[in-house]
């Protein structure tokens, strides 16, 4: 075993609690002498075995091993690698889906409470069937070929024969079955036009990876509208999640023929064309996004729209070069926009600022800018477009005061 920092206790080590609140991350509090615990696989109110997996200065991490007392919301996972020292991609599968949404809303009201000081009342909007809704997932080899999935906080891979959590098209089973060369990263990804493009990629290094079945090109259509999406370029991995975010952003942005609307992290373009027959021949989009694969895509999808104009650049140093806009949207990756960018949104004096965002803390973190910079958060939703995970999305609607 192990010997910790403290000495108190070493890894591997084990010893009853009772399991807390939630915490961001998909982990469970649980104190021991005094010492705070983040614990996997635990559900809030119940009294565990858990087992320390790592120890540190301010705190430790463990995994139950043995529920003593446990809570009416465990399930038994639909997954057959859900358990500790399984995959370590659906840490929420033990839990009952009614449950899952109210600890992540607990979680979203947390972080907001913590980062920003400011109360928020949201409920976690159930989108689909909790299984089967995964489109794009990155798989790795172990050493003798296995495909599989990390541990978690692990570099050990564990073997998978199907992933209950992936869309039925990407045959899971199937791939599971190949002899695959050994410890490469595997980037599966399907369309919902039924395309599916399979790249590989060195788990070590920066090699980048190499496309070896399908097409470069997907195709995926979003209100009447097919947009190419490249394997390098970042699409939402919920097969729903396009339809449900395009009609809540327009809901937030509440567009107008002729406006000026920015689209921030625009990616492929995926919010832009639901925007730009809203805004019309009078309106204009710019869409800014740092991948050049993206923006290539964004071109192609908007060649035949002269009124959007696609900028490949980051964000925080593009924005600067814009004067004006009626209307912002943004969906920055997990860790959020930052003070720089939303100094320059409000410098712009938007009517409305619609923030999609992956991550309730960085959420809350730029709520607070906006707070201080006169901008107040008037509406927030939440869609349970990770199911089976401790991950959610949220759209917050900001107005000037």
């Amino acid at each position: 075993m192990a010997s910790t920092k403290s000495g108190r206790w070493s890894v591997g080590d084990i010893f009853e609690a009772d399991i807390e609140k939630p915490a961001h991350g998909g982990h469970f509090i649980a104190r021991h002498e005094g010492a705070v615990f983040f614990v996997r696989h635990a559900i809030p109110g119940e009294r565990a075995r858990i087992v320390i997996t790592s120890t540190g200065s301010s705190f430790n991490r463990g995994d139950v091993v043995e529920t003593l007392v446990p809570s009416p919301d465990r399930v038994s996972p639909p997954c057959a690698f859900a358990h500790p020292g399984g995959c370590g991609g659906c840490d929420f599968q033990h839990i009952s889906l009614s449950r899952q949404r109210a600890l992540k809303a607990e979680v979203i009201a947390e972080q907001f409470a913590r980062i920003t000081k400011k109360e928020v009342d949201v409920q976690v909007e159930e989108v689909s069937q909790p299984l089967h809704w995964r489109t794009r997932s990155i798989a790795t080899t172990s050493h003798n070929g296995k495909l599989g999935f990390y541990a978690a906080r692990s570099h050990t891979v564990v073997p998978i024969n199907n992933c209950m959590i992936s869309v039925e098209s990407m045959d899971m089973p199937e791939l599971a079955e190949r002899n695959w060369k050994g410890d490469v990263r595997v980037e599966i990804a399907v369309s919902n036009t039924s395309e599916r493009n399979i790249a590989l990629a060195p788990t070590r290094g920066e090699g980048k990876a190499r496309l070896t079945e399908g097409n470069q090109i997907l195709h995926e259509k979003v209100a009447g509208k097919v947009l190419e999406v490249s394997s390098n370029s970042f699409w939402q991995s919920h097969v729903d999640a396009p339809q449900v975010l395009t009609q809540v952003v327009l809901e937030f942005a509440q567009l107008k023929s002729g406006d000026h609307v920015l689209d921030l992290y625009g990616g492929v373009g995926l919010f832009t064309s639901v925007m730009v027959d809203v805004v019309g021949a009078d309106g204009s989009i710019d869409l800014i996004e740092g991948s050049k694969s993206a923006t290539a895509d964004a071109a192609r999808n908007f060649s035949e729209n002269p009124n959007v104009k696609v900028a490949t650049g980051d964000v925080a140093k593009l924005l600067p070069r814009i004067s004006s806009a009626d209307v912002v949207v943004l969906d920055p990756p997990r860790e959020g926009a930052s003070r720089n960018v939303v100094v320059e949104i409000v410098r712009l004096k938007p009517r409305a600022v619609v923030y999609v965002a992956c991550d309730p803390a960085a959420l809350a973190r730029d709520t607070g800018y906006f707070l201080e910079l006169g901008y107040s958060l008037v509406k927030i939703r939440a869609f349970d477009l990770f199911p089976m995970t401790h991950h959610v999305e949220c759209v917050a609607l900001y107005l000037p005061v």
